[in-house]
Protein backbone atom coordinates (compact mmCIF):
# COMPACT_ATOMS: atom_id res chain seq x y z
CA UNK A 1 0.00 0.00 0.00
CA UNK A 2 2.78 2.72 -0.62
CA UNK A 3 4.19 3.02 2.38
CA UNK A 4 1.21 2.63 4.43
CA UNK A 5 0.35 -0.76 6.75
CA UNK A 6 -1.98 -3.06 4.62
CA UNK A 7 -4.79 -3.09 6.99
CA UNK A 8 -4.97 0.41 7.36
CA UNK A 9 -8.18 2.17 7.01
CA UNK A 10 -10.18 5.35 6.50
CA UNK A 11 -13.49 6.41 6.12
CA UNK A 12 -15.20 7.83 2.66
CA UNK A 13 -18.45 9.57 2.42
CA UNK A 14 -20.18 8.97 -1.41
CA UNK A 15 -23.59 11.03 -1.31
CA UNK A 16 -23.92 10.98 2.68
CA UNK A 17 -23.21 7.83 2.64
CA UNK A 18 -20.54 6.52 4.93
CA UNK A 19 -17.96 4.07 3.59
CA UNK A 20 -15.15 2.23 5.61
CA UNK A 21 -12.55 1.88 2.66
CA UNK A 22 -8.35 0.92 2.70
CA UNK A 23 -6.14 3.45 1.91
CA UNK A 24 -5.10 3.22 -1.89
CA UNK A 25 -8.55 2.47 -3.17
CA UNK A 26 -10.47 4.44 -5.67
CA UNK A 27 -13.68 5.60 -5.38
CA UNK A 28 -15.16 3.12 -7.57
CA UNK A 29 -13.56 -0.09 -5.96
CA UNK A 30 -15.00 1.60 -2.55
CA UNK A 31 -18.14 1.48 -4.10
CA UNK A 32 -18.02 -2.47 -5.95
CA UNK A 33 -16.64 -3.40 -3.04
CA UNK A 34 -19.60 -2.47 0.15
CA UNK A 35 -21.86 -3.35 -2.53
CA UNK A 36 -23.52 0.51 -3.78
CA UNK A 37 -23.50 -1.51 -7.48
CA UNK A 38 -22.75 -5.04 -8.49
CA UNK A 39 -19.57 -6.08 -10.53
CA UNK A 40 -19.67 -7.96 -14.10
CA UNK A 41 -16.70 -10.00 -15.45
CA UNK A 42 -15.81 -9.19 -18.23
CA UNK A 43 -14.26 -11.46 -20.97
CA UNK A 44 -10.69 -12.08 -20.85
CA UNK A 45 -7.58 -10.27 -22.14
CA UNK A 46 -6.76 -6.75 -21.78
CA UNK A 47 -7.99 -4.38 -24.39
CA UNK A 48 -5.99 -3.11 -27.43
CA UNK A 49 -5.54 0.37 -28.57
CA UNK A 50 -8.70 1.63 -29.75
CA UNK A 51 -10.48 -0.78 -28.77
CA UNK A 52 -14.20 0.61 -27.44
CA UNK A 53 -14.33 1.78 -23.82
CA UNK A 54 -17.69 3.45 -23.60
CA UNK A 55 -21.07 1.94 -23.39
CA UNK A 56 -18.95 -1.38 -21.97
CA UNK A 57 -20.97 -1.53 -18.30
CA UNK A 58 -23.34 1.30 -16.35
CA UNK A 59 -24.05 2.13 -13.05
CA UNK A 60 -26.57 -1.41 -11.49
CA UNK A 61 -28.94 -0.13 -9.36
CA UNK A 62 -30.43 -2.42 -6.56
CA UNK A 63 -27.68 -4.04 -6.12
CA UNK A 64 -26.91 -6.58 -3.23
CA UNK A 65 -24.72 -6.06 -0.31
CA UNK A 66 -21.75 -8.73 -0.33
CA UNK A 67 -21.65 -10.76 2.87
CA UNK A 68 -17.92 -9.56 3.71
CA UNK A 69 -15.73 -7.16 2.55
CA UNK A 70 -12.72 -8.77 0.87
CA UNK A 71 -9.38 -8.77 2.81
CA UNK A 72 -7.30 -5.71 2.38
CA UNK A 73 -4.33 -7.52 1.25
CA UNK A 74 -6.11 -9.54 -1.72
CA UNK A 75 -5.87 -8.33 -5.01
CA UNK A 76 -8.79 -6.99 -7.23
CA UNK A 77 -9.44 -8.58 -10.34
CA UNK A 78 -8.27 -5.52 -13.24
CA UNK A 79 -11.43 -6.93 -15.73
CA UNK A 80 -14.48 -5.34 -13.30
CA UNK A 81 -17.38 -3.05 -14.63
CA UNK A 82 -20.48 -2.15 -13.20
CA UNK A 83 -22.92 -4.29 -15.07
CA UNK A 84 -26.17 -2.59 -16.86
CA UNK A 85 -29.59 -1.87 -15.18
CA UNK A 86 -32.36 -3.62 -17.03
CA UNK A 87 -35.15 -1.87 -16.26
CA UNK A 88 -36.58 0.81 -18.87
CA UNK A 89 -36.93 3.77 -17.77
CA UNK A 90 -40.69 4.91 -17.62
CA UNK A 91 -41.85 6.88 -21.19
CA UNK A 92 -38.43 5.39 -22.75
CA UNK A 93 -37.91 2.75 -25.29
CA UNK A 94 -34.59 1.55 -26.73
CA UNK A 95 -34.70 1.91 -30.59
CA UNK A 96 -33.17 -0.92 -32.57
CA UNK A 97 -29.50 -0.96 -32.32
CA UNK A 98 -27.57 0.66 -35.56
CA UNK A 99 -25.93 -1.48 -37.46
CA UNK A 100 -22.24 -0.84 -37.97
CA UNK A 101 -21.06 0.63 -40.72
CA UNK A 102 -17.60 2.18 -42.46
CA UNK A 103 -17.51 5.59 -43.72
CA UNK A 104 -14.35 7.20 -45.19
CA UNK A 105 -13.34 10.33 -46.04
CA UNK A 106 -10.75 13.44 -45.63
CA UNK A 107 -9.79 15.71 -43.38
CA UNK A 108 -11.12 19.10 -44.43
CA UNK A 109 -10.14 21.61 -41.80
CA UNK A 110 -8.52 21.74 -38.41
CA UNK A 111 -9.10 24.32 -35.66
CA UNK A 112 -7.22 25.01 -32.64
CA UNK A 113 -10.32 25.65 -29.70
CA UNK A 114 -7.91 26.00 -27.00
CA UNK A 115 -4.54 24.93 -25.47
CA UNK A 116 -5.56 21.21 -25.13
CA UNK A 117 -8.34 20.81 -27.64
CA UNK A 118 -8.32 20.62 -31.07
CA UNK A 119 -10.97 20.52 -33.88
CA UNK A 120 -11.06 18.47 -36.62
CA UNK A 121 -13.63 17.95 -39.27
CA UNK A 122 -13.91 15.08 -41.57
CA UNK A 123 -16.01 14.85 -45.23
CA UNK A 124 -17.19 11.78 -45.81
CA UNK A 125 -18.61 9.99 -49.40
CA UNK A 126 -21.61 8.72 -47.16
CA UNK A 127 -23.76 10.17 -44.34
CA UNK A 128 -22.50 8.68 -40.97
CA UNK A 129 -25.55 7.02 -38.96
CA UNK A 130 -24.57 7.68 -35.95
CA UNK A 131 -27.04 9.17 -33.04
CA UNK A 132 -25.79 12.19 -30.85
CA UNK A 133 -23.43 10.57 -28.35
CA UNK A 134 -22.27 7.37 -30.19
CA UNK A 135 -18.92 6.76 -30.32
CA UNK A 136 -16.85 5.42 -33.55
CA UNK A 137 -13.60 3.55 -33.82
CA UNK A 138 -11.66 6.78 -35.93
CA UNK A 139 -8.48 6.24 -37.78
CA UNK A 140 -6.47 9.11 -39.27
CA UNK A 141 -4.13 7.45 -41.96
CA UNK A 142 -1.03 6.79 -40.27
CA UNK A 143 -2.03 7.34 -36.79
CA UNK A 144 -2.97 5.45 -34.05
CA UNK A 145 -7.19 4.49 -34.35
CA UNK A 146 -8.68 6.61 -31.98
CA UNK A 147 -12.51 6.21 -30.42
CA UNK A 148 -14.26 9.28 -30.73
CA UNK A 149 -17.73 10.52 -30.51
CA UNK A 150 -18.70 13.05 -33.43
CA UNK A 151 -20.21 15.91 -32.56
CA UNK A 152 -20.99 19.49 -33.96
CA UNK A 153 -18.98 22.68 -34.44
CA UNK A 154 -19.19 25.16 -31.37
CA UNK A 155 -22.04 26.97 -33.01
CA UNK A 156 -23.88 23.85 -33.48
CA UNK A 157 -22.93 24.09 -37.41
CA UNK A 158 -22.24 20.78 -39.31
CA UNK A 159 -23.47 19.09 -42.78
CA UNK A 160 -24.83 15.75 -43.25
CA UNK A 161 -21.72 13.92 -44.64
CA UNK A 162 -19.40 15.62 -42.02
CA UNK A 163 -17.79 14.15 -38.90
CA UNK A 164 -16.53 16.76 -36.51
CA UNK A 165 -14.36 15.95 -33.47
CA UNK A 166 -13.58 17.71 -30.35
CA UNK A 167 -9.77 15.95 -29.51
CA UNK A 168 -7.86 16.21 -26.50
CA UNK A 169 -3.84 17.23 -27.52
CA UNK A 170 -0.91 17.80 -25.08
CA UNK A 171 -0.17 21.05 -25.18
CA UNK A 172 3.34 20.19 -25.87
CA UNK A 173 2.76 18.45 -28.69
CA UNK A 174 1.50 15.02 -29.82
CA UNK A 175 0.35 12.63 -31.90
CA UNK A 176 -3.21 14.67 -32.54
CA UNK A 177 -0.74 17.70 -33.94
CA UNK A 178 0.30 15.30 -36.84
CA UNK A 179 -3.26 15.14 -38.65
CA UNK A 180 -3.33 17.15 -42.04
CA UNK A 181 -5.45 18.66 -44.57
CA UNK A 182 -6.78 15.83 -46.85
CA UNK A 183 -5.23 12.95 -44.86
CA UNK A 184 -7.70 10.22 -45.42
CA UNK A 185 -9.64 8.88 -42.28
CA UNK A 186 -11.81 6.19 -41.88
CA UNK A 187 -14.59 5.93 -38.68
CA UNK A 188 -16.65 2.43 -37.79
CA UNK A 189 -19.15 2.49 -35.76
CA UNK A 190 -21.18 3.13 -33.71
CA UNK A 191 -19.60 1.83 -30.41
CA UNK A 192 -20.76 2.43 -26.70
CA UNK A 193 -24.15 3.21 -25.54
CA UNK A 194 -24.05 6.60 -24.47
CA UNK A 195 -26.56 7.56 -27.01
CA UNK A 196 -28.88 10.14 -26.78
CA UNK A 197 -32.59 8.20 -25.35
CA UNK A 198 -35.69 11.02 -25.36
CA UNK A 199 -37.82 10.88 -22.50
CA UNK A 200 -37.28 9.57 -19.28
CA UNK A 201 -36.81 12.39 -16.28
CA UNK A 202 -33.87 14.99 -16.20
CA UNK A 203 -31.42 15.19 -18.21
CA UNK A 204 -28.08 15.46 -16.07
CA UNK A 205 -25.27 16.17 -18.90
CA UNK A 206 -21.45 15.95 -17.56
CA UNK A 207 -18.19 16.96 -19.48
CA UNK A 208 -14.99 16.62 -18.70
CA UNK A 209 -12.56 18.41 -21.06
CA UNK A 210 -13.01 17.51 -24.58
CA UNK A 211 -15.75 15.54 -23.24
CA UNK A 212 -18.20 18.43 -23.95
CA UNK A 213 -18.09 17.28 -28.00
CA UNK A 214 -20.26 14.48 -27.33
CA UNK A 215 -22.56 16.25 -24.39
CA UNK A 216 -22.56 19.40 -26.88
CA UNK A 217 -24.27 16.61 -29.66
CA UNK A 218 -26.63 14.90 -26.93
CA UNK A 219 -27.78 18.71 -25.74
CA UNK A 220 -28.55 20.20 -28.56
CA UNK A 221 -30.19 17.03 -30.08
CA UNK A 222 -32.48 17.21 -26.90
CA UNK A 223 -33.55 21.08 -26.86
CA UNK A 224 -35.08 20.32 -30.75
CA UNK A 225 -36.61 17.07 -29.94
CA UNK A 226 -38.02 17.80 -26.37
CA UNK A 227 -37.69 21.39 -25.80
CA UNK A 228 -39.62 21.08 -22.37
CA UNK A 229 -37.80 18.26 -20.65
CA UNK A 230 -35.50 19.42 -17.69
CA UNK A 231 -31.80 19.87 -18.60
CA UNK A 232 -28.55 20.44 -16.30
CA UNK A 233 -25.41 20.50 -17.33
CA UNK A 234 -22.00 20.30 -15.39
CA UNK A 235 -18.96 20.82 -17.23
CA UNK A 236 -15.08 21.04 -16.20
CA UNK A 237 -11.59 21.41 -17.46
CA UNK A 238 -8.30 21.34 -15.68
CA UNK A 239 -7.60 24.87 -16.91
CA UNK A 240 -10.16 27.67 -17.19
CA UNK A 241 -8.20 28.33 -20.57
CA UNK A 242 -10.06 24.88 -21.88
CA UNK A 243 -13.23 25.90 -21.69
CA UNK A 244 -13.63 26.65 -25.06
CA UNK A 245 -18.08 26.14 -25.51
CA UNK A 246 -19.04 29.54 -24.40
CA UNK A 247 -20.66 29.78 -28.09
CA UNK A 248 -22.38 26.27 -27.20
CA UNK A 249 -23.68 27.71 -23.84
CA UNK A 250 -25.44 30.58 -24.93
CA UNK A 251 -27.18 29.04 -27.57
CA UNK A 252 -28.49 26.59 -24.76
CA UNK A 253 -29.24 29.19 -22.10
CA UNK A 254 -31.53 30.84 -25.12
CA UNK A 255 -33.05 27.53 -25.55
CA UNK A 256 -34.42 27.92 -22.02
CA UNK A 257 -31.62 25.19 -20.16
CA UNK A 258 -30.69 27.75 -16.64
CA UNK A 259 -28.67 25.16 -14.88
CA UNK A 260 -25.12 24.94 -16.63
CA UNK A 261 -21.82 24.88 -13.74
CA UNK A 262 -18.56 25.49 -15.03
CA UNK A 263 -15.48 24.17 -13.14
CA UNK A 264 -11.74 23.93 -13.46
CA UNK A 265 -9.43 21.90 -11.20
CA UNK A 266 -5.88 24.10 -11.30
CA UNK A 267 -5.62 27.21 -9.74
CA UNK A 268 -4.63 30.97 -10.85
CA UNK A 269 -6.89 33.63 -12.80
CA UNK A 270 -10.48 32.19 -13.67
CA UNK A 271 -13.40 33.83 -15.01
CA UNK A 272 -15.80 34.81 -12.45
CA UNK A 273 -18.27 31.98 -13.67
CA UNK A 274 -15.87 29.28 -13.21
CA UNK A 275 -15.54 27.72 -9.98
CA UNK A 276 -12.84 25.82 -8.00
CA UNK A 277 -12.48 22.22 -7.72
CA UNK A 278 -12.73 18.92 -9.55
CA UNK A 279 -16.06 18.57 -11.96
CA UNK A 280 -17.87 15.77 -9.42
CA UNK A 281 -18.08 18.51 -6.30
CA UNK A 282 -20.56 20.64 -8.91
CA UNK A 283 -22.96 18.27 -9.96
CA UNK A 284 -26.50 18.95 -9.16
CA UNK A 285 -28.40 16.74 -6.27
CA UNK A 286 -29.30 13.61 -8.48
CA UNK A 287 -32.26 11.81 -8.42
CA UNK A 288 -33.54 8.39 -8.92
CA UNK A 289 -35.36 9.78 -11.92
CA UNK A 290 -32.46 11.21 -13.66
CA UNK A 291 -30.57 9.96 -16.71
CA UNK A 292 -27.18 10.68 -16.90
CA UNK A 293 -24.86 11.24 -19.13
CA UNK A 294 -20.96 11.64 -18.71
CA UNK A 295 -18.23 11.87 -21.28
CA UNK A 296 -14.73 12.48 -20.60
CA UNK A 297 -11.13 10.67 -18.72
CA UNK A 298 -12.04 7.06 -17.07
CA UNK A 299 -11.71 8.50 -13.78
CA UNK A 300 -14.07 11.16 -13.83
CA UNK A 301 -17.03 8.72 -15.95
CA UNK A 302 -16.37 6.42 -13.10
CA UNK A 303 -16.92 8.53 -10.50
CA UNK A 304 -19.91 9.85 -11.73
CA UNK A 305 -20.93 6.75 -12.52
CA UNK A 306 -20.59 5.99 -8.50
CA UNK A 307 -22.82 8.44 -8.02
CA UNK A 308 -25.64 7.91 -9.56
CA UNK A 309 -25.64 4.38 -8.33
CA UNK A 310 -26.35 5.73 -5.24
CA UNK A 311 -29.49 7.03 -5.62
CA UNK A 312 -30.36 4.65 -8.14
CA UNK A 313 -30.26 7.02 -11.28
CA UNK A 314 -29.80 5.95 -14.94
CA UNK A 315 -26.01 6.21 -16.28
CA UNK A 316 -24.75 6.55 -19.48
CA UNK A 317 -20.80 6.90 -20.01
CA UNK A 318 -18.76 7.96 -23.07
CA UNK A 319 -15.37 7.20 -21.95
CA UNK A 320 -12.60 9.01 -23.87
CA UNK A 321 -9.86 6.97 -25.47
Amino acid sequence: MRGKAMGARCSLVVNGRSVRVSTGDTPLEAALAEGMIAPVQMPSGTPQAGAPLAGQGVAHQGAARPARRPPAHRARPEAFRPSLPSAPIPGQEEAPPIPVAVRKGTVTEIRRLSPGIVEIVATLTKRPTLEPGHQARVTFSGLPTLTLAPTLRVDGAAEINEAVFHIPRDPEGGPVDAIRLDQPVRLKGPVGRGQYRPGGGRLVLVAAGAGFGAIWAIARAARYVEPAREMALAIGARDALDLYMRESLDWLRRTGVARIVLCADRGGPRPPDVRSGPLTAHLPSLRATDVVHVAGDVSTVGAVQVLAASVGARCYPIVLA
